[in-house]
């Protein structure tokens, strides 16, 4: 038990739900004990343990009883039933700045916080210089928080929060706040914790951060836990169900039909009919799908590997010299990758109206930066300086690259057969 530094047992939060305000005073008041409310299980008969140095992702839907669970164990809700015990001293970062006064500086609210957290002022003198170096906001440390920006603000309450050294740090998606300068700064401090051997639970929707941070994640689906273990394996199947729904990964993972579709070439394409779109449309795409080099359906390129990209388009006019397109974009809308049958000179030539066609594209997922990417999709017909558009999908699907190396440190990097070294003594 010496190395068990959190332990949950049979954890369960249960909110009343009442239909109107009025209903919650007619409950308190009926002399029969008459329920105006309905029982939502924010967290059901959940049990879990972590140990000593662990970093544990934990994934989910949004209201799946993420922030719920995180906020039991660091003390600011009270479960219904159950127990949590907790061996070591807490860092949360749940709500950056959840105590700020707007009204004093920076300063003053680093020796606030640093009081409720439980530290003399003698204590947060020996911090000062590591918080103030972290949070590099200048001299608007001497300026009250309601004039920061919302990076100035992040920067503050994280740096805040992360330098007391404690046991166990609890973080809940607070690394999406601030530039990508600040955030790669995040993540370097957060890792230099977890070698110090400082347990880490982490809640995070960016599934590669979890995959290179983590190394157990914890799956809630509804407020329990659908599955525990090795991150790889959870968070394939997590986005592929996120994309496709649970069925059709059920039914994929199924060996008699895999073979079948295997057989056939069939697969349960993702809809995009719903899709924000633009183009002529005389011509539709109706759905796609990502295949990893073992022909299984996935939202999860490892680069390095070879992948296929499968997309089935419907056509109400003849058309000539028509093209598939893929696009890959960042979070902020950057183009990062794209390839279509033009840029290789191998459009399809002709294609009679009312008919149906399905493309599949192979190809090696190159070394791009490991992280979750918007995926666009195209159908057109001309030439790749003068086409038409058909049918644009702005966002199709998304797609998480998952490093071969975890050396990538730009936006594109190269394998090791694309590069030579030569050192001469001269």
């Amino acid at each position: 038990m010496s190395n068990i530094v959190i332990k949950v047992e049979n954890l369960t939060k249960i909110y009343h739900l009442y239909e109107k305000p009025t209903d919650r005073l007619k409950e308190s008041l009926n002399p029969f004990r008459k329920k105006y409310h309905k029982d939502f299980y924010a967290l059901n008969d959940v049990s879990f343990e972590v140990k000593k140095g662990e970093t544990v992702g934990i994934i989910g839907k949004n209201g799946a009883g993420k922030s719920t669970l995180l906020k039991i164990i660091t003390g600011v809700l009270t479960p219904t039933s159950g127990s949590v015990e907790v061996n070591g001293k807490i860092a949360s970062l749940l709500e950056l700045g959840a105590g700020f006064n707007p009204e004093m500086t920076g300063l003053e609210n680093i020796y606030l916080q640093g009081t409720i957290m439980g530290f003399t002022r003698e204590e947060i003198d020996k911090k000062i210089d590591d918080i103030l170096s972290f949070a590099d906001i200048g001299e608007f440390i001497y300026q009250p928080v309601k004039t920061y920006s919302s990076g100035m603000f992040a920067r503050l309450a994280f740096a805040t929060a992360i330098n007391v050294e404690p046991d166990i740090l609890i973080v809940d998606e607070v690394l999406s706040v601030g530039d990508i300068k600040f955030q790669l700064k995040c993540i370097r401090k957060m890792e230099d914790m977890r070698n110090k051997g400082i347990t880490i639970l982490f809640v995070s929707h960016d599934m590669q951060t979890i995959n290179k941070f983590c190394n157990k994640v914890i799956w809630i689906e509804k407020g329990k836990i659908k599955k525990l273990g090795e991150p790889k394996d959870i968070i394939n199947e997590y986005t592929a169900i996120m994309s496709y729904g649970e069925e059709i990964v059920k039914n994929n993972i199924n060996q008699k039909l895999k073979e079948k579709l295997e057989k056939k070439k069939k697969y349960n394409l993702i809809d995009v009919s719903n899709c924000e779109s633009f183009g002529e449309k005389k011509a539709l795409i109706t759905g796609i799908l990502f295949l990893n080099e073992n022909n299984k359906v996935t939202l999860t390129l490892k680069q390095g590997e070879w992948a296929t990209f499968i997309c089935e388009f419907y056509t109400s006019v003849d058309l000539y010299n028509v093209a598939i397109g893929i696009l890959f974009k960042d979070n902020l809308n950057n183009d990062i990758l794209t390839f279509n049958n033009y840029m290789y000179d191998c459009p399809i030539e002709f294609v009679s109206k009312n008919t149906k066609i399905r493309v599949e594209i192979t190809f090696k997922v190159p070394k791009i930066f490991p992280k979750e990417h918007v995926i666009t999709v195209a159908l057109s017909e001309g030439i790749q300086e003068n086409h038409i558009q058909q049918h644009w999908i702005y966002e199709a699907t998304k797609i998480n690259i998952i490093s071969i190396d975890n050396k990538d440190l730009c936006l594109f990097s190269l394998y090791k057969e694309e590069i030579r070294f030569r050192y001469e003594k001269i």
